[in-house]
């Protein structure tokens, strides 16, 4: 099973063999049946396996040995050593969702987990750039003849950067070929984060067939394998139409495949890089200091700010729960909270 890492497989092979085969297969499950994430999978698996090893310590060596005491002692001791409110909530959560499925494979004879109590995790509200520090933060690249990350089209993945700092023609200021391709490149990668609020991993995950240029839709496969079409505006179609015809055919080499948003060196951006270029530029610009999740943050409240319906910023950034979407609404109050005690002399 690929579903988890090699830290917490060694400890899954000191369980019992009852233990190890009930990791196995609720790993399956949430794989194949549930079609939760790798990154899920791991943080699911490990909990547990936490779990059946605290057990284990306890005397049980069957999952059929679970109660709801060992649950409570598993959770008191993560305490104990210091877990924070919202690990103790997940690792609950983690345990909760195996009680039911051992309960409905028949390896619990009833569901144990189902009145484990959990600590209520400390929700902090999302940082958001205001509308104008958006802007900013999306127009960087075009107003910069140096990509923010350091990088250029270059075949090793390294700047061609001049002894002024600038990258490309040093008299002229106008980038090389390769340097403008990341540069529009950024861009674009910029624009479709703000203008349509996706998930980074969402966005490196676009192909050039999945962008619907005559409606200017995206099709998105989000979490769990939904898929989803986000509209997106003029700004980005601009971007996008700037990076096809200039911007990808310079990059585009071998490994490039379909990828919408391509790396330096040809292959599909992976998010890893998209967060250090969101992040330079956003140092470079002077904002505070944001991540590609902070630009879907912003969006969001800036949809409902301007009037949109909760359930449409729902759909729009794929959430399955509508709890999900109305932390936005509390980032909204909070900003009118803030602009009350600032302006109204009787605050």
């Amino acid at each position: 099973m690929s579903g988890y890492g090699h830290g917490t497989r060694a400890t899954h092979e000191a369980l019992p063999a009852a233990m190890r085969q009930a990791v196995d297969d609720f790993a399956g499950h949430l794989a194949d049946v549930r079609n939760r994430s790798t990154h899920t999978v791991r943080a699911y698996v490990a909990d547990v396996v936490s779990l059946l090893e605290h057990a284990t310590r306890m005397g049980c060596t069957v999952p059929a040995e679970l109660d709801l005491t060992v649950l409570r002692s598993w959770l008191a001791k993560q305490r104990t050593t210091g877990a924070a409110r919202t690990s103790l909530a997940r690792r609950a959560a983690s345990a909760r969702t195996f009680s039911v499925w051992a309960h409905r494979t028949g390896l619990l004879p009833s569901d144990v987990a189902a009145p484990l109590a959990s600590p209520r995790g400390h929700r902090e509200l999302p940082t958001v750039l205001r509308a104008d520090q958006a802007a900013a933060l999306v127009e960087a690249p075009g107003r910069s003849a140096t990509p923010a990350d350091g990088q250029s089209g270059t075949a090793d993945g390294q700047s061609a950067t001049t002894a002024d700092g600038r990258t490309g023609n040093a008299v002229a200021g106008t980038p090389d070929p390769a340097t403008e391709a990341v540069l529009l490149r950024d861009r674009v990668l910029l624009e479709l984060l703000y203008g349509t609020g996706v998930r980074i991993s969402e966005a490196c995950g676009l192909d050039v067939g999945d962008v619907d240029h005559a409606r200017r839709v995206v099709r998105v496969l989000g979490k769990g394998g939904r898929e989803r079409a986000v509209p997106y505006g003029v700004p980005a179609q601009r971007a996008l139409d700037a990076w096809l015809s200039r911007g990808r055919p310079a990059l585009t080499g071998p490994g490039s495949g379909a990828a919408l948003l391509l790396g330096a060196r040809g292959g599909r951006l992976n998010p890893t890089t998209a967060r250090r270029i969101v992040g330079g530029y956003a140092e470079a610009a002077g904002l505070p200091r944001t991540s590609p999740h902070g630009l879907r943050h912003s969006a969001a409240t800036h949809l409902l700010e301007g009037g949109a319906d909760l359930r449409a910023v729902q759909e729009l950034l794929g959430h399955s729960s509508l709890a999900s979407t109305q932390i936005y609404t509390h980032v909204s109050v909070e900003r009118l909270r803030a602009a009350y005690r600032q302006a109204h002399p009787r605050a």
